[in-house]
């Protein structure tokens, strides 16, 4: 299977778990629709150039930051807390699941979901089997 596909299988996983998290909770639906694009918010780092807006942007788009928010607000009994990071944890899952990976510091629009094949030829020089053969 492909690993793109892969990743958006992962993220709609993300998404249905953050959800019914969220919903089991009691979480209002006004909290969910205000924190919804918060994450991406993070876009506003590009305004310092495409390193700084990559390092901010993939800051606020991986999971362990609100993993560890999550972890966090249970373990100082804060549902509140909770109620963020299931919101910022189903972002993330939404992204993957229609294609938004994390961003290369070589542009924005550079994830890895988006690398592109490139066509190559293997000469023996160096090919695996050719160095497993090549005498020592």
């Amino acid at each position: 299977m492909n690993p793109r596909t892969v990743l958006r299988i992962e993220g709609a996983a993300a998404l249905a778990v953050a959800l019914g998290g969220y919903y089991l909770s009691g979480g209002p639906l006004w909290l969910l629709l205000v924190l919804a694009l918060a994450p991406d918010l993070s876009m506003l780092g590009y305004l310092s150039g495409p390193r700084i807006g990559s390092l901010v942007y993939n800051f606020a788009h991986t999971y362990t930051v609100p993993t560890v928010v999550g972890a966090v607000g249970y373990g100082v009994g804060e549902p509140t807390v909770i109620l963020v990071a299931l919101v910022w944890i189903g972002h993330i899952g939404a992204d993957r699941l229609v294609g938004y990976g994390l961003k290369s510091p070589t542009g924005f629009n550079h994830t890895h979901l988006s690398v592109q094949r490139r066509e190559t030829t293997v000469t023996p020089s160096e090919s695996p089997v050719a160095d497993a053969t090549r005498p020592r």
